[in-house]
């Protein structure tokens, strides 16, 4: 079974960026997606990427802002944060798709220990 290790949150001010990292303990041949939850809240998809790279898909809330990538040879994939709110501090995270192109919020089933991600106002 693969292993989902993120990275990168933190404290960050209102408009600052935060860029996290999700590595797998092996190749993985499956789109890779991010989730946050927040207290009290349920968990929520944020963003998801295709095996390729050729397809994303995000939630409304964080359009414009956020931006999913990966990189196959390193296996990991990144969530790049940019004009933080404080409506975005949750822990986040890394999910591993259950085929190469789904990249919608059922199509995942597996999901890493998390990052805290923190934004000040």
């Amino acid at each position: 079974q693969v292993q989902l290790v993120e990275s990168g949150g933190g404290l960050v001010q209102a408009g600052g960026s935060l860029r996290l990292s999700c590595t797998t303990s092996g190749r993985s041949f499956s789109s890779m997606g991010w989730f946050r939850q927040a207290p009290g809240k349920e968990r929520e998809f944020v963003a998801a990427i295709s095996w390729s790279g050729g397809t994303t898909n995000y939630a409304n809330s964080v359009k414009g802002r956020f931006t999913i990538s990966r990189d196959n040879a390193k296996n990991t994939v990144y969530l790049q944060m940019n004009s933080l709110k404080p409506e975005d501090t949750a822990v986040y995270y890394c999910a591993i798709g259950k085929r190469p192109s789904g990249v919608g919020e059922a199509d995942f089933g597996s999901w890493g220990q998390g990052t805290q991600v923190t934004v000040s106002s």
